[in-house]
Order: C-alpha cells, then structure tokens, then sequence
C-alpha cells in the first residue's frame, strides 16, 4: 500500500469513526410525549405507507402494508402484509418479547439472529440484519429503525440501511391505527 493510499485510508476511518459518533441516542427522547408503548399501539389493526430510496435518496419502491397486532403476556406478535407497488406481496411476522430491563428482543422468519430495541419517550429504536433482494443479487443489510408516536394515531419511521457501516438506502413509513 502507498503512502498515498495509507493516508486515504486513515482518513477515510477517521470519518467513519466521527460520524459513527454523531448517531442520535434513546435516551435524547427520554422527556418527549406521547410515551409510544409499541405493545399498546401495535395492539389490533393499523395500515402502514413506504417507500424505499437509494443512496442517491432517489425513490426505488413504494409499498402498503397491513399490519395485526396480538398481545399476550411479554409478547407481541405483528401480522405484516406488504404489497409493494411492482405488484410483489411480502409477509411477515414479528414476535417481540418486552424484558424486564425494558428492552426488546425480537424474531421473524426472513430475520437474521434477533433484533434489539429500546424505547424513550415517543421513540423507538429497533435494530436487525436481513437479506435484501435486489437486482438478482442478495445482500445481508443491517437495518436501524427509529419508530416515532406522533400521536394517538400515528407514528413516523425513518430506517438506515447499511452495508459494512455505509448506508446503502432509507425507507420511510407513516403508520396509522384502524
């Protein structure tokens, strides 16, 4: 490797390093109202409306999903039904255990290993890996949700996808409670 090749390389992992500190944290939402309990607002039926841009933040999908929530005991199991605007359907389903930290766990089918949450005032943060299909390729993305109450009826939730630390897309969804 170069000198000049070295010194690209250090800088360049000096600014991943910086900006990996520069990441909003739970607890910055500890004092926001309305307390979002996703048990609660995820209990029943709601509709959610997204879309997906790329690095370019260029919009690639949109999507519709019907989603039913069922509460038993520290579980709450979520029915997801994606149509997506190519005509291609997606199901999954959520189960998410509340532990006696407060933290969250969670499991689905197209999920690798267990995703992690926490939860602060009127946020939620929920993170987890997945394979993603694009292009004829697949590629194992790591996904950083932050789910936001609005109100009694809606939620807001911006995701950051990334590969090896570098957001590859952003998905926004609007939730809204039937």
């Amino acid at each position: 490797m170069t000198v000049f090749h070295k010194g690209f390389f250090a800088l360049l992992m000096g600014c991943v390093l910086i900006l990996s500190g520069c990441k909003a944290n739970i607890e910055d939402y500890a004092q926001t109202q309305p307390k979002l309990d996703i048990f609660t607002w995820f209990a029943g039926d709601s509709v959610a409306y997204g879309m997906v841009q790329d690095h370019s933040n260029k919009q690639t999908r949109r999507f519709t999903a019907k989603i039913r929530g069922d509460v038993a005991g520290d579980t709450l199991t979520l029915h997801e039904d994606f149509v997506y605007d190519d005509g291609e359907k997606q199901t999954r389903v959520w189960h998410i255990r509340k532990l006696a930290d407060g933290s969250y766990t969670g499991t689905a089918g197209d999920i690798i290993g267990t995703a992690t949450g926490h939860s602060a005032g009127n946020a939620f943060n929920w993170k987890y890996v997945m394979d993603v299909k694009s292009g004829g390729s697949t590629y194992r993305l790591t996904f950083d949700d932050w789910i936001y109450q609005q109100d009694e009826q809606h939620l807001f939730n911006v995701t950051s996808l990334t590969k090896f630390g570098v957001e590859v897309a952003r998905v926004s969804i609007f939730f809204e409670k039937k």
